[in-house]
């Protein structure tokens, strides 16, 4: 029979959120007026295509879309840079060559007691080099991009309420 002798605690604040956590969910989320979630995700899943993304999964009885796109991550620079230290000092050069950009979107009744629907939306990438090691696994935090996406999601929630 085994005995645990020692005992950790968890530390208070192990599960507080900080300030840059609370920053980051408000860029991520928006709240419709609209309590119809089956609206929200068709026009998310509308919008996520339109913008050349590929579905991965939806389970709309949870409120969630994955979905992905590959595109290029040659940078020019890095590669003239692979280039010439192959040359000068030898081996291979190594330079990113795609990458894969995912979009995790979930919705949920909204907290504010109004009766709409939150959105949460988050986007990553993972870039891979000429070898095809992962380089890069991060998670884009560009407020340019969340409110672009946003901004084009309420006026597809919109067209899609009217039916156009």
């Amino acid at each position: 029979m085994m005995m645990f002798l020692g005992c950790e605690s968890i530390p208070k604040d192990a599960l507080q959120m900080n300030e840059a956590t609370v920053e980051q969910r408000q860029l991520q989320t928006r709240t419709f007026e609209t309590a119809d979630e089956s609206k929200i995700l068709l026009a998310s899943a509308s919008l996520l295509q339109d913008l050349g993304f590929t579905l991965d999964k939806s389970e709309t009885k949870v409120g969630l879309i994955v979905a992905s796109k590959d595109r290029s991550a040659v940078d020019a620079g890095q590669v003239t840079g692979a280039v010439v230290l192959a040359v000068f000092f030898g081996g291979p050069g190594t330079y990113d060559q795609k990458q894969k950009i995912r979009a995790s979107l979930v919705t949920h009744p909204a907290y504010d007691g109004k009766g709409g629907m939150a959105v949460r939306v988050t986007f990553q990438r993972i870039v891979w080099d000429n070898y095809g090691t992962i380089t890069k696994l991060e998670r884009l935090n560009d407020s340019e991009l969340y409110v672009g996406f946003f901004d084009k999601l309420s006026k597809a929630v919109f067209l899609e309420a009217q039916k156009i």
